[in-house]
Formats: structure tokens, C-alpha cells, sequence
């Protein structure tokens, strides 16, 4: 299987509301998002993506419509944790992503996978589709996910 890897940063804050540690407060990571694709390598004489599987600038270009520009400099909070949303809405203007999970790193690589499998399946009929996301809360931390395809 041959695939193609396209990292990706991002700043977001977050808590873990009932965490037994420092991570229940309010507090943010410099995450890395690595995007791994699958599929036939594109073989269209003439065409600008002609022996690739997909350019690399449309893989960030999608990444950035669909995830990062979305939670870059974002608090991402848990549908559930009303004293967050509570005070994050009394502040004008103020950029937040609810989920309906607690934003773990687990969680957050589950809702980046599911949103990005979409945005890449199958854009040139040649059977694209992501196999593998890779989210860093840390440069020691981090969670995979692969598709079981």
C-alpha cells in the first residue's frame, strides 16, 4: 500500500472537566495533525497532479477548510461542560467549537478523522480515502486512528 503524509499545526485550548489533574482547567496545546491518504496514484498524461495520489497543497487546503481554520486558536469544548460554555459565551466574539465528547486527545482525533475522511473520499474516482490521522497534543503525547477499511 503506498501512501502520502501531510503535517499540519494548529493552537487550540480545551479541558477535561472531571480529569484528576492539572487538565481540568482551562489550558491549550500547540497540536500537530498528521494526515496519511491511500489510494491509485493519479496517471492523467498532462494533468498537474499526474503521478501522485493528491498534491499536497490540496491536501492542506482541505484540511485547513474542513478542521484546522476551524479549531486554529479555538476553545473546544465538551457540549456537557455548561460552566465553560457558559462563560465562553459572555465573551464577544470568542471563537468556540462545542463537541458532543469530552476533548481529549482520544476524542479529538475521533471527530478530526470523521471529519476529514469525508472531505477527502474518493475527490478523483481513483479510490482516495484517508487511512491514517495522527493527532499530537505534545510532542510526547498523541493519538492514532486508522480506517478500517
Amino acid at each position: 500500500m503506498l501512501t502520502i503524509t501531510r503535517k499540519l499545526e494548529f493552537d487550540a485550548g480545551h479541558r477535561i472537566p472531571d480529569h484528576k489533574s492539572q487538565c481540568r482547567n482551562l489550558h491549550g496545546h500547540r497540536y500537530t495533525l498528521e494526515i496519511t491518504l491511500t489510494g491509485n496514484v493519479i496517471d492523467v498524461e498532462g494533468s498537474s497532479d499526474n503521478g501522485m495520489i493528491m498534491d499536497f497543497s490540496d491536501i492542506k487546503s482541505l484540511a485547513k477548510e474542513h478542521l484546522v481554520d476551524v479549531w486554529d486558536h479555538a476553545f473546544i469544548v465538551y457540549e456537557k461542560d455548561n460552566a465553560v460554555r457558559e462563560f465562553l459565551a459572555s465573551l464577544p466574539d470568542h471563537k468556540t467549537v462545542v463537541i458532543d465528547r469530552i476533548p481529549t486527545v482520544e476524542n479529538l482525533a475521533r471527530v478530526a478523522f470523521d471529519i476529514l475522511k469525508a472531505a477527502y473520499k474518493d475527490r478523483y474516482g481513483t479510490g482516495l480515502h484517508l487511512h491514517k490521522l495522527v493527532l499530537h497534543e505534545t510532542p510526547n503525547c498523541w493519538a492514532e486512528i486508522t480506517d478500517g477499511v
